[in-house]
């Protein structure tokens, strides 16, 4: 170790993007956060990078200064990507929330590999970011011409930081649409669109590509090495397999809800269930299944920032108050009008009824990706207080941990890092969660799954007549 020997990790989410810096022994020294702020430009919403640049800048310089700081590692939100021409973007980089016009996804929908291929279902927005590619060519097409470099999210920072453009797997390979898993290389899509040469050369996630100055309040200057980003919720699926886990299924909690089972098979993938192959860091397809768990809580449960009560919980399993999907696009039930069934909640039970939701979306999914190996649970929604153990309740057969940290994304880029200088400092301090004690939830969930599917059936006769019509 270095006499700088602190690392800085940029956990960049879509909503919140935050700075920590960890010791060599692991621990998170000082965080600091910020809102990316995304504006319309042209027709299109789009990420203004330059004031995070500059947020990132500052908040880097203020952890040298402070924690001797002498590295800095970058985890991404995914769905994003930027093109560069030479050492300025090319376009704006896009905001994944937002649908091409009809006839344009249309026209670019059907130049979509096929899923066995990618294992990458066509997804809406920008949620296979190859998909945002062809819509940007589409609207310019000699945009893409005249960019010499497709960037992933996390490699972008990486580049702005050390100079260098890499490309990284586990980004590349979370439904894009430009991956094959199984082939370990670029998808069709990338070289009928002639986009190889367009793609750096790889580096491995944590790799260092170059370093970074500082110029200190002294006048010192200090060099930061710069790491190679990787995709955030690999990076907690990195994380728990760094501390000894292997055969178990991870429950990965942000704006979305994404789970991992590397012990389902890829012939169980279903890609009309938003199920699909990630890829790891080391290259190995990562089975998964998703839905966007945190924002859906955010909206259904209608603005309420107060703890939900075991109470609440419990009144609205008794009154048959339900939150049915899908309150935002993707995830297993695609086209279905989130909705709330029921006596009128009161605005605790509203949250209390969207918390109970998110995780029966999460018991479903579980089920859909064949788990029955232990879980652990990552992520904001664990700071609920109430979610794991519902979890937990509602699948008896299987053990479940929470992390202390709930910050697997920025301590799996950390332990990359670490990996590559020679360290291992974190320990294993999960927990096992105990089952929620709450009367009725068993059969709560057989109603809440029986309403679905008479919801599922209405969609498919309405779906039927309308293709009669």
């Amino acid at each position: 170790m270095t006499a700088r020997a602190a690392i800085a990790v940029f956990d960049l989410g879509k909503t919140n993007s935050k700075l920590f810096v960890l010791s060599p022994e692991g621990r998170v020294l000082d965080q600091s956060r910020t809102k990316p702020r995304w504006h319309d430009s042209n027709g299109v919403r789009v990420l203004d990078d330059a004031a995070l640049f500059e947020w990132m800048r500052g908040a880097l310089a203020s952890a040298v200064a402070d924690h001797d700081v002498g590295r800095v590692m970058f985890s991404g939100h995914g769905c994003t990507f930027a093109l560069v021409a030479g050492n300025e973007l090319s376009h704006p980089i896009l905001d994944y929330e937002q649908e091409p016009p009809l006839e344009i996804a249309r026209k670019i929908d059907a130049l979509i590999p096929d899923y066995s291929e990618t294992y990458s279902p066509i997804l809406p927005l920008g949620f296979n970011y190859g998909r945002h590619i062809l819509w940007l060519k589409e609207r310019d097409p000699a945009l893409v011409d005249n960019t010499d470099t497709i960037l992933s999210y996390p490699q972008f920072w990486s580049w702005r930081f050390s100079g260098r453009k890499a490309s990284e797997v586990s980004y590349l390979g979370c439904h894009s649409h430009l991956w094959a898993p199984l082939a370990d290389d670029f998808s069709s899509l990338v070289d009928r669109q002639g986009w190889r040469d367009k793609m750096p050369g790889f580096a491995k996630a944590g790799e260092q590509l170059g370093t970074y100055r500082i110029e200190l309040e002294d006048g010192a200057v200090a060099d930061i090495a710069v790491h190679n980003g990787v995709h955030d919720s690999n990076s907690a699926l990195h994380y728990y397999r760094s501390l000894g886990f292997t055969d178990f299924t991870l429950v990965s909690t942000g704006t979305w809800v994404v789970i991992f089972n590397s012990s389902c098979p890829l012939s169980a993938l279903d890609k009309t269930r938003d199920m699909l192959a990630n890829v790891t860091v080391e290259h190995r397809p990562a089975p998964t299944i998703r839905f966007m768990g945190g924002r859906e809580f955010d909206i259904a449960r209608f603005g309420w920032s107060k703890s939900i009560s075991s109470q609440s919980i419990s009144s609205v399993i008794a009154k048959g108050i339900f939150a049915l999907p899908s309150f935002a696009p993707g995830g297993p039930f695609p086209g279905a009008e989130g909705r709330f069934v029921g006596p009128e909640p009161s605005d605790e039970e509203r949250a209390a009824a969207a918390l109970i939701y998110v995780v029966l979306m999460t018991d479903h999914s579980l089920d859909l990706i064949r788990s029955s190996n232990p879980i652990v649970i990552d992520g904001g929604l664990v700071k609920t207080g109430l979610f794991a153990g519902l979890l937990a309740a509602l699948r008896p057969g299987q053990a479940v941990f929470t992390s202390a940290n709930a910050e697997g994304s920025a301590f799996g880029a950390a332990a990359l890092v670490f990996e590559q200088i020679g360290g291992k400092p974190f320990p294993d301090e999960t927990k096992a969660v105990a089952s929620a004690d709450v009367f009725g939830l068993d059969a709560y969930r057989r109603a809440w799954r029986g309403l679905i599917e008479i919801d599922q059936a209405r969609q498919g006769e309405a779906e039927k007549k309308e293709l009669l019509a």
